[in-house]
């Protein structure tokens, strides 16, 4: 079939219904209506296929465009995930080594050693390394949660004089360097006696210009009048909160919080300022075995290994909230 064949079409229905509704002798106001409403449906369904079909050929040539095929884009992935995963295996193969051998530049360790997990756990207190490690991550983690949350349902649902200023400024927060307001920070804490307590490292973390401005963007994407009807059954602004926007939520919250518990379980130059080495975290203890007798390459890839485990058992429990998180907001 031609192209001129399927617009030809819509002309010659549209002219044969307008003539009719044309013809003051034989058609009443209702039938010239009637007549004109079937010509207006005719073109909009005559138009609509053609553009299905446009658009059906616009598809099938961009597809056909692609400047890689589907298996060079496989390929390519496969890339990108062996250099990815690569240095994570190296670390696990490399704490397996004896330390004599920790520069054996073999893919797969022969014979396996379990000394370097001996040197670690006999030279540090794992336990409580991990588990100082893991309160500061979870309560940060919440607390940035909540405290974030609470400010971008603010700057989403309310309006207030200067509020994009405001919110601006807010943001602009988030592009000055964490050394920049280190030494402040520092001087606050040990004026108000937080210093060497895991509250220091954990206040000044408590809020995040990323995070208020990934929640504020999803609340706002919400449909106005859901945040309306709630007003209108008599619902406050918290009542709202928790019974409207978070359910709409959670999924975002679940990606959010998993983004927060890594960067705060990762954090080394904070915590190494503010905490002393009897009352450390991991990433300190992993340090320790950099000292002026030599580098112990050997523990500090099994102690690294140990700080990985609970982030990698935490993605696997969480992993579909991640995943589905992702797939809804658009991030990347």
């Amino acid at each position: 079939m031609s192209i001129s064949e399927p617009l030809a079409a819509p002309s010659a229905s549209a002219g044969t219904a307008a003539r009719s509704a044309a013809a003051p002798s034989s058609a009443t106001p209702s039938s010239a209506g009637a007549a004109t409403e079937g010509a207006a449906a005719a073109v909009s369904c005559s138009a609509g296929a053609g553009t299905e079909e446009t658009g059906g050929g616009a598809a099938a040539g961009t597809s056909r465009r692609r400047w890689l095929p589907a298996s060079g884009r496989h390929l390519l992935m496969t890339v990108l995930s062996v250099f990815s995963l690569f240095p994570i295996y190296w670390m696990f193969a490399s704490s397996f080594r004896r330390p004599g051998d920790v520069n054996d530049n073999s893919l797969f360790p022969w014979p396996l050693s379990l000394e370097n997990y001996r040197i670690v756990f006999d030279s540090l207190d794992v336990g409580t390394l991990l588990a100082n490690t893991f309160v500061i991550a979870a309560v940060t983690a919440v607390g940035q949660l909540l405290v974030c949350l609470l400010a971008a349902y603010a700057f989403a649902a309310w309006d207030f004089r200067g509020k994009g200023l405001l919110f601006l400024l807010f943001v602009a927060t988030w592009l000055v360097p964490f050394q920049v307001t280190m030494v402040s920070n520092y001087l606050v804490l040990s004026n108000i006696g937080l210093l060497n307590t895991l509250a220091g490292v954990i206040v000044p973390n408590l809020c995040s210009a990323l995070a208020v401005l990934m929640l504020r963007q999803h609340m706002q994407a919400f449909p106005r009048e859901l945040l309306d009807a709630a007003k209108m059954d008599g619902r406050g602004s918290w009542t709202t909160l928790w019974t409207v926007v978070i359910p709409n939520l959670r999924p975002v919250l679940a990606s959010l919080s998993i983004l927060l518990f890594i960067t705060a379980w990762n954090d080394y130059l904070w915590p190494a300022l503010v905490l002393p080495r009897a009352n450390s975290v991991v990433q300190l203890g992993i340090r320790s075995f950099l000292g002026a007798e030599g580098d112990a390459w050997g523990a500090i890839m099994a102690a690294s290994g140990l700080a990985c485990l609970p982030i990698f058992a935490i993605y696997l429990v969480m992993q579909r909230q991640v995943i589905d998180a992702f797939v809804r907001s658009g991030l990347r």
